[in-house]
């Protein structure tokens, strides 16, 4: 199959109006097929399998916000194969589990390197959590530059996208969810 996709790159180089056989393009197919590993890595990947969930010490309960801010991300927007890059916001408040803080970069990894659209990402690291960590509640704030905005169409070199996903308690205590923005600020 890869070198089926080798001659399709070939022959998309040629529609480009490029010389797939000129010295600096010779080995662009095998690389690009290379880096797609990298950039799309996360459909080898399952939440479930990162997130390693710890149950809470029954002497110091614990039900506040636990917040990991500032992820940053690269993702492939689906509807141009043009890049997304920005930063995530998670947090929940747990019931019984807590997971490790590196794993809520690690899921924002996994969704991320997909072929995505910014509020699915937001979506499905919420749902995950949920269906985890079963917490009271949890949120994903995102905020990305699209390449498809900056790059071609309207050529906004400064926009930037806001998304959020808020599920339990973010969403029906609107207190909690106050307190969460002014974290993330």
């Amino acid at each position: 199959m890869e070198d089926e996709i080798k001659k399709d790159l070939r022959k998309i180089l040629e529609y480009l109006g490029e010389n797939p056989d000129r010295e600096g393009l010779i080995d662009t197919p095998k690389r690009m097929i290379k880096s797609w590993g990298e950039l799309f890595g996360g459909y080898k990947k399952k939440p479930e399998d990162v997130l390693t969930v710890f149950k809470e010490d029954d002497v110091i309960p614990y039900n506040q916000i636990i917040l990991l801010k500032d992820i940053e991300f690269y993702s492939t927007c689906e509807h141009h194969f043009l890049p997304f890059v920005g930063k995530a916001h998670v947090a929940y408040v747990p019931k019984d589990k807590v997971v490790g803080i590196s794993k809520l970069s690690r899921i924002i990894e996994i969704f991320s390197r997909r072929l995505q659209i910014q509020e699915r990402i937001g979506n499905q690291v919420t749902q995950s959590l949920m269906d985890v960590l079963n917490p009271q509640g949890a949120a994903c704030i995102i905020e990305a530059k699209h390449f498809c905005m900056t790059s071609r169409g309207v050529n906004k070199q400064n926009s930037v996208m806001v998304t959020s996903s808020l599920k339990g308690c973010f969403l029906s205590h609107p207190e909690t969810r106050q307190e969460l923005m002014k974290l993330i600020k």
